[in-house]
């Protein structure tokens, strides 16, 4: 008993410290959008495709651990990504246009206090997304119904561990949030800026974005001091100073510069090719975030949806070929979930065989 205590322990303070996920919605020309994110984890979370269908039974889990907290029936089908075979989204959309995701906010996440009573009314915070996801089809909806219900920090088994986590949501109208639960009561933070990354909480991101004001995509105007002029030293001037590491914060400055540099978008597919351009630069390759145990925080997957159409596109750590599934093409009104695996061999285009031809 005393070894899996440990044991437990250790996970945790490993999991603490290593999970950096970054968030980003892009919208198109013609008013569609783009919800994008990376998922870091400093082990294999073992992640699949997960798909669940309309009038599907859920009961979440209480503080105790035991499957009579809420339960609900999936009113709409999504489709997304879990953990270690769960049937929770990790991110996703349904089949109305509204999507999500959950990030890793640890040392400011304080959940709700529930008596056992209202136990039947709660439900943790890594089944709160597959509760939105499957009950709501706009942001107003899910402000509205979030106080309803009670959310704890009941452990999630595939891990062993509660999830201190804080989570964004976008509609098709382009509205977006970011829930959190601070000191134990409910915080919903509307999100123009459609950034989310990790701790601290999301208002302080968006006051130390006053320290990066300066930033632009174009270029430093040339300068005269004493006689002599002194111009910018190539392309890209203008986003000098932009911080450059992994931590929750820098990667939250980067990707607003980023997100609002972004050249107008034309069509849902190139939004999602460019989503994926400005995530290559939040992609963490092994050996390069290590903790004081060695171990190595790394993106496991980057995903982008296309919310007008529906469609997940991903792309896991040893596999640069995109790849996607469609929601409208399942059957949404199956009888039970479906996993599918985001792991296949990559497709190198042999351009020599090409030529050939």
């Amino acid at each position: 008993m005393r070894i899996v205590k440990i044991c437990s322990i250790f996970a945790l303070l490993l999991i603490n410290s290593l999970f950096a996920c970054t968030g980003i919605f892009l919208k198109t020309k013609d008013g569609s959008y783009i919800h994008a994110r990376t998922l870091e984890f400093g082990i294999d979370l073992k992640s699949n495709i997960l798909f669940v269908p309309r009038d599907y039974d859920f009961t979440a889990l209480t503080p105790k651990g035991r499957p009579d907290g809420l339960r609900w029936k999936s009113k709409y089908a999504a489709i997304g990504t879990n953990a270690v075979n769960a049937i929770d989204f990790v991110d996703g959309v349904n089949e109305v246009g509204l999507s999500g995701g959950l990030f890793y906010f640890p040392g400011f996440a304080k959940f709700e206090y529930i008596e056992p009573e209202n136990y039947n009314n709660s439900l943790p915070m890594w089944q709160l997304l597959t509760w939105i996801l499957t009950s709501f089809e706009t942001v107003d909806e899910v402000k509205k119904a979030l106080p309803s219900v009670l959310v704890s920090d009941a452990i999630f088994p595939g891990l062993n561990m509660d999830m201190p986590a804080h989570l964004t949501v976008h509609d098709l109208a382009g509205n977006s949030i970011v829930i959190e639960y601070l000191n134990g009561k409910l915080n919903i933070f509307d999100n123009p800026l459609g950034v989310i990354t990790n701790s601290p909480n999301f208002d302080w991101h968006l006051t130390n974005l006053r320290n990066y004001i300066n930033l632009s995509p174009i270029a430093a105007k040339d300068k005269m001091m004493s006689g002599i002029k002194f111009s910018p030293l190539g392309q890209g001037s203008g986003m000098l100073g932009v911080p450059g590491d992994f931590t929750p914060p820098s990667r939250f400055v980067r990707a607003v510069s980023f997100v609002q540099a972004t050249p107008e978008i034309g069509s849902e597919l190139e939004g999602v090719k460019s989503a994926f351009h400005i995530l290559n630069n939040f992609d963490i390759p092994k050996g390069i975030a290590v903790d004081e145990q060695g171990y190595s925080d790394y993106t496991l997957w980057t995903s982008a949806i296309d919310t007008k159409n529906k469609i997940f596109y991903y792309r896991p750590y040893d596999n640069f070929q995109l790849q996607k599934i469609d929601l409208m093409q399942m059957d949404l009104n199956a009888k039970a979930p479906q996993l599918f695996s985001m792991k296949h061999d990559e497709e190198i285009i042999d351009v020599n065989n090409l030529l050939a031809v």
